[in-house]
């Protein structure tokens, strides 16, 4: 009993200090994880804690099922209309990205160290991925809002991107442990087994639990655990089967988060918490499991195969996989710089520790010191990144609480949360003349502590708190009336699409006639949206930009692959006065 309570004490206050500490990871300019990573180390047995932490297995099987469970809910949040730009790019990035990587990486190492060329692709391979709980964890955490086409592809890569690291990693692991020195055509064959069939069981098993959730009536507080449970079973299923469980966990989350389900906000909530406990969890046990003393000895190797990697070959593997495709040199500078290691290297790096390779130590802390810079070096500098490639776009406003409303899973209705600030210009008008979108209402409005009956006169007032119910769909119109969001200067609506935004619709010619320049023949008769698409080239996303006759032209906005707005600013991006109109 005493040591059950000594282990719960243990457990418990790490979990408390690792989440009060990452209220400074803001304020340091550090990543969160990067947190969580240090107080695991500070707890281990080279830190002030002292806690002796060994067991490698239990660091597998439980450190699997945290990432299981962050993939989950990295499926559920990536939206499949992002598939639409970013479904080949990523996969290229996936597939071919994490070889080119891996070899590239792999052979620079073999040579740095004095390995062999096989342990050194085995590091590369083990290194070669970028991890989907980093990837998502700072994206969101950082607060960026990204051009559709990048955010899309980071995102689907990095969550697609683990079985080809695992599956590398694993062929490397049993071709050291059997004396092998070359590779056969049965890797090929396997590596089509693990994609075949993850795919399959992922996509099985979202349907199913899609179907299991519409039919079955639970308390709210247990949908979210069904869909955990069955997507684990999916998960180990998959494995026992010989594929990639990891692919299959996604594909289940990715197939539940774009199906109409019952509750599907409250999911989501409890899924965010769940994916947070299992980070923490898992980087506590990474930091309580490495011995910072025993990297000294090979701190500058390591240093430099972590900075070879990030300024070498992420970069060549990100030009060579987004060469066929549409992505402005910004872009691609952008994505080779967000190639962020976390946990899933430094769980790879155990495999060859359970199998007892030669060098098994050394490729552990290499790894281990890879994640470090990884996560220090490119997820604090992530902001300043995204502005320099000019990759963001202006943030789009939401409420501040949003929860579905199960009254029919067909119907789609959820109850959003509105605050009004002197920002909003719906301050002062009646409800009536808001223009808001048909089958929306507003259910509730408070006043302070008072609670009104809202009609069609009442005058909105600053701080009233709007209760609205609506569909998912009327989100953006909906949060264009009564969201606001304080944004830097940089990302303002006007300083960034100018101030003059045209309807898609309008025509070329009548555009140049207006402001006095002169449109080719082989343009005339084009649409705005028709030509920035010609000029762009692939599926625009909002934020592509294109300069032509002095000006640039910016879209705005994009519904259904279709160009509904279009920005124009003057003087090459500068806040120049745009010159008169002709008559």
């Amino acid at each position: 009993m005493e040591v059950m309570n000594t282990l719960f004490v243990i457990c418990a206050g790490l979990l408390c200090v690792s989440i009060l500490a990452s209220s400074m990871s803001s304020r340091l300019g550090i990543p969160l994880l990067l947190v969580f990573l240090i107080v695991g180390m500070l707890a281990g047995e080279d830190g002030p804690g002292g806690i002796v932490f060994d067991s490698i297995d239990t660091v597998y099987v439980i450190g699997s099922l945290a990432l299981a469970i962050i993939l989950l809910d990295g499926g559920m949040r990536t939206r499949a209309e992002n598939f639409k730009v970013a479904l080949w790019p990523s996969l290229s990035l996936a597939s071919f990205g994490v070889l080119i990587s891996a070899l590239v990486t792999g052979l620079a190492t073999a040579w740095l160290l004095d390995l062999h060329w096989l342990q050194g692709l085995l590091l590369g391979s083990i290194v070669g991925s970028t991890d989907a709980a980093a990837v998502f964890s700072l994206l969101q955490g950082k607060g960026l809002n990204l051009k559709r086409r990048v955010s899309a592809t980071l995102e689907i890569e990095s969550a697609s991107n683990d079985p080809m690291a695992i599956f590398l990693t694993i062929t490397i692991v049993e071709m050291l442990a059997n004396g092998q020195t070359s590779f056969s055509w049965s890797f090929l064959a396997m590596l089509l087994q693990q994609f075949g069939i993850g795919g399959v069981c992922g996509l099985a098993g979202g349907f199913f639990l899609t179907w299991l959730v519409n039919r079955v009536s639970l308390d709210t507080g247990l949908y979210p655990l069904l869909i955990t449970s069955g997507a684990i079973l999916t998960f180990a299923v998959t494995n026992v089967l010989g594929g990639s469980g990891f692919l299959a966990i996604f594909i289940t989350g990715l197939v539940l988060g774009n199906s109409r389900l019952r509750s599907l906000q409250n999911i989501l909530h409890m899924q965010d918490g769940m994916a947070w406990l299992s980070q923490i969890g898992l980087f506590l046990m990474l930091g309580l499991l490495v011995t910072p003393s025993e990297m000294l000895d090979i701190a500058l190797p390591a240093l430099a195969v972590a900075v070879f990697l990030i300024l070498v070959a992420r970069p060549i593997a990100v030009l060579i996989c987004l060469a066929p495709f549409v992505f402005s040199w910004r872009e691609r500078l952008f994505i080779s710089w967000v190639g962020l290691r976390g946990a899933v290297p430094v769980m790879l790096a155990i495999f060859p520790l359970v199998a007892g390779l030669e060098q098994a130590q050394l490729l552990f802390n290499l790894a281990f010191v890879v994640v470090l810079v990884s996560l220090l070096l490119q997820g604090a500098s992530l902001p300043i990144a995204a502005r320099l490639c000019r990759v963001e776009i202006p943030p789009i406003p939401e409420p501040l609480h949003r929860t579905s409303l199960d009254v029919v899973v067909e119907s789609d209705y959820e109850l959003m949360v509105y605050q009004l600030s002197d920002a909003n210009w719906c301050v002062g008008v009646a409800l009536r003349d808001l223009n808001m979108p048909k089958d929306t209402r507003i259910a509730a409005l408070f006043r302070g502590r008072k609670l009104l009956h809202p009609s069609g006169s009442t005058r909105l007032e600053l701080n009233d708190v709007l209760c609205v119910i609506g569909h998912a769909r009327d989100l953006p119109a909906l949060s264009k009336i009564f969201s606001t969001t304080s944004v830097p200067r940089h990302l303002n609506s006007r300083q960034f699409f100018g101030n003059f935004v045209l309807e898609g619709s309008a025509l070329l010619d009548e555009v140049g006639t207006f402001y006095g320049f002169e449109v080719p023949a082989e343009l005339s008769g084009l649409t705005l949206a028709q030509f920035c698409t010609r000029q762009l080239g692939g599926r625009p996303v909002v934020g592509d930009q294109t300069e032509w006759q002095g000006m640039c032209w910016v879209v705005a906005e994009v519904v259904d692959d279709e160009i509904r707005k279009v920005g124009l600013k003057w003087g090459n991006e500068k806040d120049d006065q745009p010159p008169e109109p002709t008559a």
